[in-house]
C-alpha cells in the first residue's frame, strides 16, 4: 500500500497480484487514500471517501496518483485523487479530512451472529471444492492480507437462492501498526471485498456465478470510531437492490463488542458474461 514520492502531489504505487489479472479495486481504495494522507497535516484524519472505479487496471504497471488539494479549512480538509495508468485515468475519488471534535453520539446495534472462532475461513470452505472450482475462480485460494470468516457460506457447487444479506467477521492477519490512518488504509483495502456477491443471492437459482461478469462501478466509505484490524470485525452487509445490469449494496464493519466503526455503500456491474 506504501507509495513513492514522484513530486509534489504525484505519487507512484505498484500492484499486489490476487490472481484476477487486473488490479484489484480495494488496492486502488487504499492507495489513493495514502496519496491524499501524504498532502496533509498531521492533524487532519480521514472520515469519507466518495470514489468512482472508471477503467480496468493492468496490475503488470505501475500506478501514478495525481492529488489536487482542493480545500483545507479550519476543520476541514479536502483532496481529489486521480489514480492513472498509460496516460489515463482509471479511478478518480474525493476524501474529506477533519479535526477531532467532540459531539453527540449514537449509533445501531451490531446484528446477533455467530462468533468467528466457531467458523471456517474462505479459504477452508474453499478448499473443499477447488477441484470442481473453475480456474478463474481458484484467484480466491491465493494468498492474502485479510482473514475472512462468512457466517453463512456460499455453496459454489449447488448454490440455491439466499436473501440479500451477509456477514462476515474478517481481521488483518499478522501484527501491524495501530496507527489509525494505516488502519484506514487496510480497512479500505479490505471493504471491496465481499458486496457484489451479495447482490447475487437471490438470484443463485437462476444463474451461476461463474457465468457472471461483475466490476465495482462506484463505492464510498465513512470512518465512525478508532479500531484496530488485528482483532475480528463484523461486516454486515444487505442489497436492497438489483436492476439494469447494476446491484446496490451497503454494509456496516463493527468491533467484535458491538461498537460501529465504519460504513459502506458500493454499486457495481452484475451480468451475464458475454459470448465471445
Amino acid at each position: 500500500m506504501d507509495l513513492e514520492t514522484i513530486e509534489e502531489n504525484l505519487f507512484r504505487g505498484q500492484s499486489h497480484d490476487i490472481g484476477a489479472n487486473h488490479v484489484f479495486g480495494g488496492q486502488v481504495l487504499s492507495q489513493s487514500l495514502q496519496a491524499a494522507m501524504l498532502t496533509l497535516p498531521e492533524d487532519r484524519h480521514a472520515h469519507s471517501l466518495h470514489a468512482y472505479f472508471i477503467l480496468r487496471g493492468d496490475e503488470t504497471k505501475p500506478i501514478v496518483y495525481s492529488v489536487e488539494r482542493v480545500r483545507d479549512g479550519g476543520s476541514f480538509s479536502t483532496r481529489r485523487v486521480k489514480a492513472i495508468q498509460a496516460g489515463r485515468d482509471i479511478f478518480v475519488t474525493a476524501i474529506s479530512f477533519q479535526l477531532e471534535e467532540e459531539g453527540m453520539n449514537h449509533q445501531i446495534e451490531m446484528p446477533n451472529v455467530s462468533a468467528p472462532t466457531s467458523l471456517k475461513s474462505d479459504k477452508e470452505l474453499l478448499e473443499k471444492y477447488k477441484d470442481k472450482l473453475p480456474d478463474g475462480f481458484r484467484r480466491f485460494l491465493s494468498a492474502r492480507p485479510i482473514e475472512f470468516r462468512p457466517v453463512d457460506p456460499f455453496n459454489f457447487v449447488s448454490p440455491s437462492r439466499q436473501d440479500p444479506i451477509r456477514y462476515v467477521w474478517m481481521k488483518a492477519k499478522g501484527s501491524i501498526t495501530k496507527d489509525q490512518e494505516v488502519q484506514k488504509r487496510i480497512l479500505a483495502y479490505a471493504s471491496d471485498y465481499n458486496l457484489l456477491s451479495t447482490a447475487i443471492q437471490p438470484h443463485q437459482d437462476k444463474v451461476n456465478y461463474f457465468q457472471l461478469q461483475m466490476a465495482s462501478l462506484d463505492h464510498a466509505m465513512w470512518f465512525h470510531r478508532p479500531f484496530d484490524l488485528e482483532e475480528w470485525h463484523l461486516y454486515a452487509i444487505d442489497s436492497p437492490s438489483a436492476s439494469n445490469a447494476r446491484g446496490f449494496t451497503r454494509g456496516n464493519i463493527f468491533k467484535q463488542d458491538g461498537t460501529l466503526v465504519a460504513s459502506v455503500v458500493q454499486e457495481g456491474l452484475i451480468r451475464r458474461r458475454r459470448n465471445r
